[in-house]
């Protein structure tokens, strides 16, 4: 398993580590609800450097990365960062990303898992001036969220975190080291940073020490994968390969506002459209269970004897103290307000559809 630079500082802090997209991951310290609190009432710091980071340069940078992505490009600027994804020709979803308009350069930050075919996908596409460089194993990532984040992180920087909009990013200096600081997150918390910093394992462990040496007085949590899940699934972020994956579409997956069919061209898009004029069989949405059992991944939702879709995701939700999740629904069945029935190992159990996100 490959190891991110803070590897050992989670076993310091007492982790249950855990293999994920070939990492060992810290999946809790404390535990999943007393991390996930930490983050809803002060602040909390995740390990995320197993993400991948690929610089796109090149005269052609923009031409290519607007072919590449769903999103319009066009809307960026240096500074500014753009949640998209990237589709198949038949419309199926590569994977969720977010781009970063770096002046020069693009910079594509996916998920752990697809690193690889990710970069594949890139260079299967690729066109005219254009490099792609995978910075993914020179990159460390802390995620930093909650209300506290900005006044932890600015007794450790000069820029001025307050107008950094969100989904805006600033080139700095975070405990005297070169970083990017953005105001980005996956948990749905406003006040939200990622840093972007170097993966040498000296400097990685100074600047997490540094982090909570100043986040003493907000009782500052390291964060595991397990609260990461239940915290972005009260704000219904999709989790790729969950929510999500080549079988969808954006559309079905509740992903119109980031597929931009106006821009012009783009990988997948006459098949999105197609869909889209033809009426969507299936769509994504939320639930509630009113049950002590909790819908899981992958288990087979129905209307009466009709099987009717399946669950995407499901968890306890620690701030609602009820079980939630998405699921995948026939169209006809997915309006709010309409129940339909979970095969929970073997029981059925009432789960009605609501708005998302569950928290707001």
């Amino acid at each position: 398993m490959k190891k991110t630079a803070f590897n050992e500082i989670h076993k310091k802090y007492g982790a249950k580590l855990v293999e994920f997209a070939g990492f060992e991951m810290p999946v809790q310290y404390e535990g999943i609800i007393a991390e996930h609190k930490a983050v809803r009432n002060s602040v909390g710091v995740f390990d995320v450097s197993h993400m991948g980071e690929v610089k796109i340069h090149g005269k052609d940078a923009f031409a290519f990365v607007q072919k590449l992505t769903t999103n319009d490009v066009s809307q960026l600027f240096k500074g500014r960062v753009q949640y998209s994804s990237m589709c198949l020709p038949n419309g199926g979803i590569v994977d969720d990303l977010l781009v970063y308009h770096c002046g020069d350069y693009f910079m594509l930050v996916i998920n752990a898992s697809n690193v690889e075919k990710d970069i594949a996908w890139m260079k299967q596409n690729v066109f005219g001036d254009v490099r792609i460089e995978d910075v993914s194993d020179a990159t460390s990532l802390l995620a930093i969220q909650g209300k506290n984040s900005l006044p932890l992180l600015q007794k450790l920087t000069d820029t001025d975190l307050s107008k950094i909009e969100y989904y805006h990013f600033e080139f700095g200096k975070v405990a005297g080291q070169d970083v990017i600081i953005s105001h980005t997150g996956y948990t749905g918390e406003k006040i939200c940073f990622e840093i972007y910093s170097s993966s040498d394992v000296k400097k990685s462990e100074e600047l997490w020490n540094a982090i909570f040496e100043a986040g003493k007085e907000f009782d500052v949590k390291p964060i595991g994968l397990g609260a990461r899940d239940t915290l972005r699934l009260e704000y219904a972020f999709r989790l790729y390969g969950n929510d999500m994956d080549e079988t969808t579409n954006p559309l079905e997956a509740g992903l119109a506002w980031i597929t931009k069919i106006d821009k012009g061209d783009f990988n997948g898009k006459d098949a999105i459209v197609k869909s889209k004029t033809e009426g969507l069989k299936r769509k994504l949405v939320g639930f509630v269970v009113n049950d002590k059992m909790v819908a899981r991944h992958g288990q087979d939702v129905y209307v009466g004897d009709k099987k009717v879709g399946h669950v995407a995701s499901g968890a306890p939700s620690p701030m609602l103290g009820k079980n939630i999740g998405m699921l995948y629904v026939e169209s006809e069945y997915s309006k709010t307000g309409n129940s339909v029935e979970i095969d929970v190992r073997g029981k059925r159990i009432k789960a009605d559809i609501v708005k998302t996100p569950f928290l707001s």
